[in-house]
C-alpha cells in the first residue's frame, strides 16, 4: 500500500522502553506537568469576566462544561495507576482540544491550549505503542484544523494562527505521525496554506513564520517518500489524481470560507484563515476563488469514489504526496489566471506566489529525490504539469523565479533526467538558449541567470555528454549540445566592448565541460579507436534501435551510428533545399533513401530532418502526382494525434510544413489529415468528412480572424451556423465548436514557418505533441565517466572553444582569469594529444604564441624588463613550453610557432646555456668498448673558438651580468629595484618553461612529431645566403643548427628519419660559404660529430656517414684553411674511435682523402700524420678495402715538405711495413679460401702491392736526399719483402718496367738536368738505386729466368747499368758509380753463370742472351767477360746454337683486379 513502513527491527525495540515505559518518578513528572497545563488555561480563562463567574445563569451546570472537563481531568490525573502508554491519549487530550475548538473562547485562551497541546506532542508522551495513538492524532489534527475563537486584537490572533502553524508542525514531527492519514496530512497542509494565504494582510514577522512552516511541512512530508512502498496497485482506479472528498464541503474539518458574521470585525467571529487576508487587494475575488477551486481534494466530489475515501483513511503514504504536489503545482497554475485578469498591482503577487509554490516544489523535488520514479502518479505529475510550468515561468521576467525554475530543474536533472529526456531538451532549446542570447529581447539580468544556470549544469559530469548521445545523436532531437557548447563560446567572447562577468561566466562553463573530457581521459576506452560508421546498405534510419543502452559496447556504436546518419540527413536536407532532386538522390547515394524510392522513407525524411525548407515540402506534399500523394498519407500516418483536440493535432500537422495556396493542394493535404484524425480520435465525429469539413472551417476562421485585410471579422455564431449539419447531417456540440472557435481567436494557426531557425517558443499544442513523443522516445542513455565519445564532441567544439579562450585571455585584466584561460588551455591540449587531434593543438600552439608578446617585433627599449613586467606574457610562456613538453608527440606544424619563441629567448640573451649544448653529451660519455676510456666530446662550443661574429654572452646569468654591468662604454645608471624585480621573474619564468627538455627529451617524441620538430629548425635556420648575412641571422641559423645537431644526436636510433634534411641543410650551408665564419663552423664540426658519434651504432648507415664528410672536401678553399687543423683533429679522433666500424672502401676513400689534403697543411698535418699512424703502424686497421687508400695517403705525407723530413721517412716506414699485412692476408686466404677464392685474392694482393710499390717509386724522386734515399730503402725492402705471397711473372715484368726501370729512368733524369741546389748528393741515391736493381734483379733471378721475355729484361738491366756507369752529375763524371756499377755487375753475371742462366750455347741460329749481354758488358766494363768466363776468351764472335730454356709459363694470372688510384 503507498504508506509508510513502519520502523522495524532492532532500532525500534531499543527505543521503545526510553519512551514508553517510564518509572514510577517519571509518571509522576508527566502528571505534574499535564496538570500545570491545566492550571495554565483555567488562570487565563478565569480572567475573562465569561468564565469568571461563579456558575452559569439560566443554565442547569454550575460551570460551563469546558472548565468541568478540566477539572475532572485534574482529579484523574494523580489517581492513574498505569503505565502511561496504557492511557487512552484521548482522555487528557480532550479538555484541551474541546477548548481549541470552542468558539466561545477568546484568542488568548485558545493560544495557552494550542501551547498546551504542543508540549505533550513534544514530549514524547506518545509513541507507536500506546493504546488509541491513531485516533488521538486524529483528534489533535482535526481539532487544530477546525480552530475556532473571538477575535479581541490582531495581536492575539497572530499569536494563535502561529501557535497552530506550530501544532500541525509538531503533529508531523513527531515519531506518531505514521499513523495519520493521507487525508489528515493533507488537511494539514491546506489549513497551512489558508494561514499563508491570510498573513498576507498580517505582520510580515507571521507571514514570514507560515511560509516557513509551510516549507517544513513539505520536507517533513516528501522526506518519507524514500521509506514508501510501491504503489502500484493504489493507482488502478483512475487516471486523474485523487480528489479528497469533503474537505472542500464539511467545515467541521476545514477552515470554512464563511465570511464575517457580523459587520464590525470587533466582535466574534470565525477567526479561520481565509480570504479575509485579501480584504484590501482589488484582485481579490479571482484569486480567493480560485484558492478555493484549487484546495487540496476540494476538488469536484462526485468524482471521488469509495474506493478513494478507503486510501485516503490509510496512514499516510503517495497518496497524499501526490495530492500535495498537484495542489503547488496548481498554485503555478493560478498565476496564468491571473494574467487574464485585472493587472492591478500585480507584479509583487506575480513573483511571490510562483516563487512560494516553487520554493515548496523544489524542497519536495530534493528530498523525494530518484524515490519518485518509483511511483507513476508523481511521475507524471513532473513529467506534464510542473514542466509545463517550468517551462512558461522560465520565461519570466523575474530572475528569481528564472534562478528558482533553473534549480529545480538542475534537481529534476539530478534525479530524474531518465525520465525527463525530452523535456530537458525543450527547457533547454525554449529557455536557456533563448534567454542567454540577447536577441529574443531578454534583460542582461535574466541572461545572466540563465547562464549561471547552464554553466552550474556544465559542471555536471556527465551532462554535455548524456545530451550529446541523448539528443545530438538523436535525428528526432535538435543539437542542444552543439548549441550550448555555440552558446558558451560566443557568450564568452567579448565583441567591442569590455570584459564582463558574463563573459567570464561563459568561459567558466566552457572550461568545465573540457576538464570534464580531460578529466575523463584516465579512465580508458577514447573514441578515437572507434571504426569510421559507414553504411553500406539501406535501412530504414528511423528504425534504427539499440539492443541494449547500458552496456556501452553496444550503445556507443549505435550513438554514433546515429550521428552519422544525422549529419548526412542535414546535408541532404541542404542539397534538397537547392534541388528537391537532387536531394533525394543525394540520399539514395548514401544509402538513407532506399534505391527505389518508397513512399514511407520519403515521409520520414520530410517528417524527421531538420532544416528542410518548409515550402518545398509543403508543395511536395500537395503535388498530384500519384507518388507525392502516396507520401502525403504515410507523412500524415507519422503523427499521433490520439486524444488530442482537432486544433491542436491541426495545429502540430501545419507546423510540419507551410500548407499550399493552391485550393486543390490544401484540399489534398486536409484530407491526409481527416483521415488519419478520425482514425485516431473519433471522439464526438461520426466520420473523416466531418473532420475535413471541420478542418477546413478552421483554416478559414483562422485567416478570417487574424489576416489585417478581412475588416468585417466572424462572430461565434457565424462559425457555429457554417459548421451545421456536417456531422453526417447532425450538429457538433455548441460548446465544442465555442472551444474550438476561442482556441483559434486567441491562438493563430501559424501556416507560414517562422523566419530564422532561432528556438522555438513552447506552445501548448507543442507541449502536447512533447508529451505524446515522449512516451516512444528512445531510452535516456546514462554516460559514466570514460571517454567514449569525446573525440567527437571535442571536435565539434574545440575550434570555437579555443578562440573563446584566446579572446578571454586577450581581453583580460586580472590574475585569476588568466589562470582560468590557462587551464582551459592545458585541459584543450591534453584532449587534443589523448584523442590525436593535431591540427588543434598546433592551433592552440599558434594562438598561445601569440600572447608570449615574444613574436611581436620588439619596440620596447628593454624587452626583458617589459616581459618581467608582463603576467599574461609570461605564464602564456610558460603554458606553450608545458604542452611542448608534455603533449610534444602531437604537435606537428606549431613547432615552428614555438621555435619563434626560443629563437626570440635566445637573442634576448635568455636561454639557459644549455639548452643548445648537445643534450646528448650528457647521457652517452660512456666509455666506447674497444677504448680504455671515454671519448670526450671535442665539438662542444667551449672547445671552439668561434671564427664568426662574437657572440653575445648568453645564458641567464650572462643576461643578468649585462644588466648589471656599469663597465660598459656609456654610463649606466644602477638598476632599479622595479628592474631587478622584473629581470628576476623573468628568469624564473624561463626556469620553469625547462626548454632544453624539449630537445633532450626528444628521443621520446613520436616520428611524425620529431621530423616536423626538425624541419621547423631547418626552416628557422633560413636559407643559407651568399655573400654577408646580418650578424643576428647568422647568430639564429647557427643557434638552429646546435638544436638540430643535437636532436640528431639524441635520435641516433632514429638516424634515418632525419638524416636526409640534416644532410642538406648542411650541405647548403656548406656549399654557399665563401668565408670563415661561425655558421660553417658548426655545420662541418657538427657533422663530424654526428659521425663520430653514430658510426659504432649505426652500422647500415656507416657509408651513407661517412659519405656525408665528403662536403667537406667541397669547402671553399679560404674557409677549409681556416679550419684545416681542427677538421683533421675530428677527424683523427672519429678514425681512432671509429676505424673498427668502418668496412667499405666508400668509407675509407672519404677519410683517406680528408687525411691527405691535410699533408700539406702547416697546422693540420701532424693530426693527419697522426690519425694516419693510428690505421697503418702494425697493421693495425688496414684491410684490402682501404690499404691501397691508406697506401697513397702515407704517400703524400711523404712526400710533403710541410714538417721534418723525419715524418716523411716515418710515412715511408708506413709504406714500407704494411708488406707484412700483405703476406698475413695471403697466408690466411691460404689457410681458409676455397681454391677460386684463393687466386681471386692472391690476384688483389697483387695489385696491392703493385701500387705500394709504384708510390715508393714516385717518392724516391724526392728533392729531400734523406726521403729520397730511406724511399729507395722502403722500396728495396717492399720488393724483397714478398716472400710469404707468390706474386705471378706478368707482375714482376709490370713491377720492372713501370717501377724500377722508371725510376732508374727518371733519377737519371733528375742528376743530369737540376742542379744541385735542388737536389742534393744525387750520386748517393743513383748508388742506392743501382744496388737495388742488383739485389732485386738476382733475388727473382730464378723465376724471371724462365720467362720467354727474360732476355728483354736483362738487356734493360744491362742497359739502365751502361746509362749510370757514364752519368754526369753537374756536368762532371761520379766517383762512385763507375766504381760500383762493374762490380755489381759482375756479381750479377757470376750468380747468372752459377744458376746456369748465362750459359753459352752452340746452336744454329746462335746465342742471342750470350751475345747480346757481351755486347753490353763490354761496353760498360770490357774485362769482365775475362773475370766471369775466363774459358771463354776470344769467343764472343762465335756463334753456337743454344737451346733456350725460356718457358713461357703465366701459372696463376687471372684477370686483375680493378683498383682505385
Amino acid at each position: 500500500m503507498g504508506r509508510l513502513k513502519l520502523q522495524s527491527g532492532i532500532k525500534a525495540i531499543e527505543e521503545e522502553p526510553e519512551e514508553c515505559e517510564s518509572t514510577s518518578s517519571n509518571k509522576a513528572a508527566l502528571a505534574c506537568m499535564i496538570n500545570s497545563e491545566v492550571g495554565a488555561v483555567l488562570a487565563v480563562m478565569r480572567r475573562n469576566v465569561r468564565w469568571g463567574g461563579r456558575y452559569m445563569s439560566g443554565d442547569d451546570q454550575l460551570e460551563h462544561s469546558l472548565i468541568q472537563s478540566l477539572k475532572a481531568l485534574r482529579k484523574q490525573i494523580f489517581s492513574w495507576q498505569h503505565q502511561w502508554h496504557t492511557i487512552n491519549p484521548a482522555v487528557y487530550l480532550q479538555p484541551f482540544l474541546d477548548v481549541i475548538r470552542s468558539d466561545e473562547t477568546g484568542a488568548p485562551i485558545t493560544g495557552v491550549a494550542l501551547s498546551s497541546v504542543y508540549k505533550i506532542l513534544t514530549l514524547d508522551i506518545l509513541c507507536l505503542n500506546t493504546v488509541n495513538v491513531e485516533d488521538a492524532m486524529h483528534l489533535v489534527v482535526d481539532a487544530v484544523t477546525s480552530c475556532r475563537f473571538e477575535v479581541t486584537d490582531p495581536a492575539s490572533e497572530e499569536l494563535v494562527l502561529m501557535k497552530i502553524l506550530q501544532v500541525l508542525l509538531a503533529c508531523m514531527k513527531s515519531k506518531v505521525s505514521v499513523m495519520l492519514s493521507n487525508q489528515h496530512v493533507c488537511t494539514i497542509v491546506n489549513t497551512c496554506f489558508r494561514i499563508v494565504h491570510q498573513a498576507a494582510t498580517k505582520s510580515e514577522l507571521l507571514q514570514r513564520i507560515a511560509r516557513h512552516a509551510m516549507h517544513e511541512l513539505v520536507r517533513c512530508i516528501f522526506s518519507h517518500l524514500p521509506d514508501v512502498g510501491n504503489t502500484d496497485h493504489a493507482l488502478v482506479n483512475r487516471g486523474s489524481s485523487v480528489k479528497l472528498e469533503g474537505i472542500g464541503h464539511d467545515t467541521e474539518y476545514s477552515f470554512g470560507n464563511k465570511q464575517l458574521e457580523n459587520g464590525n470585525g470587533g466582535s466574534e467571529y470565525d477567526g479561520q484563515p481565509s480570504s479575509v487576508g485579501f480584504a484590501s487587494n482589488s484582485s481579490t475575488g479571482l484569486v480567493a476563488s480560485v484558492l478555493d477551486e484549487n484546495t487540496i481534494g476540494a476538488g469536484n466530489g462526485k468524482e471521488a469514489t469509495a474506493y478513494d475515501l478507503h486510501l485516503m483513511t490509510e496512514p499516510y503514504g503517495v497518496p497524499c504526496m501526490v495530492e500535495i504536489f498537484h495542489f503547488l503545482c496548481s498554485l503555478l497554475n493560478v498565476v496564468e489566471h491571473m494574467e487574464m485578469g485585472p493587472r492591478s498591482n500585480a507584479i509583487a503577487f506575480d513573483e511571490d506566489v510562483p516563487l512560494f509554490a516553487l520554493g515548496l516544489i523544489n524542497s519536495a523535488i530534493e528530498l523525494g529525490g530518484p524515490s519518485i520514479r518509483r511511483h507513476p502518479r508523481l511521475l507524471s505529475l513532473i513529467q506534464d504539469e510542473l514542466f509545463r510550468n517550468l517551462m512558461q515561468f522560465g520565461l519570466s521576467m523575474s530572475p528569481l523565479i528564472l534562478s528558482m525554475v533553473c534549480s529545480i530543474v538542475l534537481n529534476l536533472y539530478q534525479h530524474l533526467r531518465t525520465e525527463l529526456k525530452l523535456q530537458l531538451e525543450a527547457f533547454f532549446s525554449c529557455v536557456i538558449l533563448r534567454l542567454a542570447q540577447s536577441r529574443y529581447g531578454a534583460s542582461y539580468q535574466q541572461q545572466e541567470v540563465a547562464m549561471e544556470a547552464l554553466v552550474d549544469f556544465c559542471r555536471q559530469k556527465t551532462f554535455m555528454v548524456e545530451m550529446y548521445a541523448n539528443l545530438d545523436c538523436d535525428i528526432t532531437c535538435s543539437n542542444v549540445f552543439e548549441d550550448l557548447a555555440n552558446l558558451l563560446s560566443k557568450s564568452a567572447f567579448p565583441v567591442n566592448c569590455p570584459l564582463s562577468a558574463m563573459h567570464i561566466l561563459a568561459l567558466d562553463g566552457l572550461i568545465a565541460v573540457i576538464q570534464g573530457m580531460a578529466e575523463r581521459i584516465g579512465n580508458g576506452s577514447l573514441g578515437s579507436e572507434q571504426s569510421p560508421v559507414n553504411l553500406e546498405e539501406y535501412t530504414p534510419f528511423w528504425m534504427v534501435k539499440c539492443d541494449n543502452y547500458s552496456d556501452p559496447s553496444v550503445w556507443v556504436p549505435f550513438v554514433c551510428r546515429r550521428k552519422y546518419i544525422k549529419r548526412r540527413l542535414m546535408i541532404g536536407a541542404d542539397h534538397f533545399n537547392r534541388d528537391p532532386k537532387k536531394g533525394l538522390e543525394f540520399l539514395q547515394g548514401t544509402h538513407l533513401l532506399p534505391e527505389k524510392l518508397d513512399p514511407q522513407s520519403v515521409a520520414c525524411f520530410f517528417r524527421y530532418t531538420a532544416g528542410l525548407d518548409k515550402n518545398l515540402v509543403g508543395d511536395f506534399l500537395g503535388n498530384h502526382d500519384e507518388f507525392c500523394v502516396q507520401v502525403l498519407h504515410e507523412f500524415a500516418g507519422t503523427f499521433d494525434f490520439q486524444d488530442m483536440n482537432l486544433d491542436t493535432a491541426l495545429r502540430l500537422f501545419l507546423e510540419t510544413f507551410r500548407l499550399p495556396g493552391e485550393s486543390q493542394k490544401i484540399q489534398r493535404v486536409l484530407e491526409a489529415f481527416s483521415e488519419r484524425y478520425y482514425e485516431q480520435s473519433p471522439q464526438i465525429l461520426a466520420n473523416k468528412d466531418a473532420a475535413l469539413l471541420l478542418s477546413y472551417s478552421l483554416i478559414m476562421l483562422n485567416t478570417d480572424q487574424h489576416n489585417v485585410q478581412v475588416k468585417k471579422k466572424m462572430t461565434e455564431d457565424d462559425f457555429i451556423r457554417n459548421n451545421r449539419h456536417i456531422n453526417g447531417g447532425n450538429d457538433l456540440p455548441r460548446d465544442f465548436l465555442t472551444e474550438l472557435y476561442h482556441s483559434i481567436c486567441k491562438n493563430e494557426i501559424r501556416t507560414t514557418p517562422e523566419q530564422g531557425s532561432g528556438f522555438p517558443e513552447m506552445t501548448p499544442s507543442r507541449w502536447i505533441d512533447l508529451m505524446h513523443k515522449s512516451k516512444k522516445t528512445a531510452q535516456f542513455i546514462v554516460a559514466d565517466s570514460r571517454a567514449f565519445l569525446d573525440h567527437d564532441m571535442f571536435a565539434i567544439m574545440s575550434g570555437p572553444t579555443i578562440a573563446a579562450i584566446s579572446v578571454v585571455f586577450d581581453h583580460a585584466e586580472h590574475e585569476e582569469v588568466y589562470q582560468t584561460c590557462i587551464d582551459g588551455f592545458l585541459a584543450v591540449a591534453k584532449i587534443s594529444a589523448c584523442h590525436h587531434l593535431e591540427d588543434v593543438l598546433d592551433d592552440l600552439v599558434v594562438s598561445l604564441c601569440k600572447f608570449t608578446t615574444l613574436l611581436n617585433p620588439s619596440s620596447v627599449e628593454e624587452p626583458v624588463l617589459a616581459f618581467g613586467d608582463d603576467t599574461k606574457a609570461r605564464m602564456a610562456t610558460v603554458t606553450v613550453f608545458t604542452i611542448a613538453n608534455r603533449y610534444g608527440d602531437y604537435i606537428r606544424t606549431g613547432w615552428r610557432n614555438i621555435l619563434d619563441c626560443i629563437l626570440r629567448l635566445h637573442k634576448l640573451g635568455l636561454l639557459p646555456a644549455r639548452v643548445a649544448s648537445d643534450a646528448a653529451d650528457d647521457s652517452e660519455l660512456s666509455a666506447d668498448p674497444g677504448q680504455g676510456k671515454p671519448i670526450t666530446n671535442s665539438l662542444s662550443s667551449a672547445h671552439m673558438p668561434s671564427i664568426g661574429t662574437p657572440r653575445r654572452s648568453s645564458g641567464l646569468m650572462g643576461r643578468f651580468s649585462q644588466l648589471l654591468s656599469l663597465d660598459t662604454e656609456e654610463p649606466r645608471s644602477q638598476p632599479t629595484e622595479q628592474q631587478l624585480a622584473a629581470h628576476q621573474r623573468t628568469l624564473q619564468t624561463i626556469q620553469k618553461c625547462h626548454i632544453d627538455s624539449i630537445f633532450t627529451e626528444s628521443k621520446f617524441l613520436q616520428s611524425d612529431s620529431l621530423l616536423q620538430l626538425a624541419r621547423a629548425l631547418i626552416w628557422a635556420a633560413g636559407r643559407p645566403q651568399k655573400g654577408n648575412s646580418s650578424p643576428e641571422d647568422e647568430d639564429t641559423a647557427v643557434f638552429c643548427l646546435e638544436l638540430l645537431i643535437a636532436i640528431t644526436l639524441n635520435n641516433r636510433d632514429r638516424i634515418k628519419l632525419l638524416w636526409q634534411g640534416v644532410y642538406e641543410h648542411i650541405s647548403n650551408i656548406v656549399q654557399s660559404t665563401v668565408m670563415p665564419c661561425a655558421l660553417v663552423e658548426k655545420a662541418v664540426f657538427g657533422l663530424l660529430r654526428i659521425c663520430q658519434r653514430l658510426l659504432p651504432y649505426k652500422e647500415n648507415l656507416a657509408d651513407e656517414l661517412l659519405r656525408s664528410l665528403q662536403l667537406v672536401l667541397k669547402l671553399d678553399a679560404r674557409v677549409a684553411d681556416a679550419y684545416c687543423e681542427q677538421i683533421t683533429q675530428e677527424v683523427s679522433r672519429l678514425v681512432k674511435a671509429n676505424a673498427t666500424h668502418i668496412r667499405s672502401q666508400m668509407g675509407w676513400r672519404t677519410i683517406t682523402s680528408l687525411l691527405s689534403i691535410t699533408a700539406r697543411h702547416p697546422e693540420a698535418s701532424e693530426a693527419g700524420f697522426d690519425a694516419l699512424l693510428f690505421i697503418m703502424s702494425d697493421g693495425a686497421h688496414l684491410l684490402p678495402a682501404n690499404y691501397v687508400l691508406c697506401v697513397d695517403a702515407a704517400r703524400q705525407f711523404a712526400e710533403s715538405r710541410v714538417g721534418q723530413a723525419e715524418r716523411s721517412v716515418r710515412a715511408l716506414d708506413l709504406m714500407s711495413g704494411s708488406v707484412v699485412c700483405l703476406s698475413q692476408w695471403a697466408r690466411e686466404a691460404k689457410e681458409a679460401m676455397a681454391e677460386e677464392e684463393i687466386s681471386k685474392m692472391y690476384q688483389d694482393i697483387g695489385e696491392m702491392w703493385l701500387r705500394l710499390v709504384q708510390g715508393l717509386r714516385k717518392v724516391c724522386l724526392d728533392q729531400r736526399e734523406e726521403v729520397r734515399n730511406h724511399a729507395l730503402v722502403s722500396l728495396q725492402r717492399c720488393l724483397s719483402g714478398v716472400e710469404g705471397f707468390q706474386l705471378p711473372h706478368s707482375l714482376w715484368l709490370q713491377c720492372f718496367d713501370m717501377v724500377i726501370f722508371t725510376m732508374l729512368d727518371d733519377l737519371l733524369d733528375i742528376a743530369q738536368g737540376h742542379s744541385q741546389k735542388d737536389y742534393r748528393n744525387m750520386e748517393g741515391t743513383l748508388s742506392l738505386a743501382m744496388k737495388l736493381l742488383s739485389k732485386v734483379f738476382l733475388q727473382l733471378l730464378n723465376e724471371l729466368a724462365q720467362l720467354t721475355t727474360f732476355c728483354k729484361l736483362w738487356l734493360g738491366v744491362l742497359s739502365r747499368m751502361e746509362k749510370y756507369m757514364k752519368v754526369k752529375v753537374k756536368g762532371k763524371r761520379t766517383e762512385k758509380l763507375p766504381e760500383l756499377v762493374p762490380e755489381l755487375l759482375k756479381n750479377t753475371l757470376l750468380v747468372m753463370k752459377a744458376r746456369g742462366v748465362l750459359v753459352q750455347r752452340s746452336a744454329l741460329g746462335g746465342d742471342s742472351l750470350w751475345e747480346l749481354t757481351w755486347l753490353h758488358v763490354n761496353n760498360i766494363a770490357p774485362s769482365l767477360q775475362s773475370e766471369v768466363f775466363p774459358d771463354h776468351q776470344g769467343l764472343e764472335q762465335k756463334k753456337d746454337e743454344t737451346g733456350k730454356s725460356l718457358v713461357s709459363d703465366e701459372t696463376g694470372s687471372a684477370p686483375s683486379n680493378e683498383t682505385v688510384a
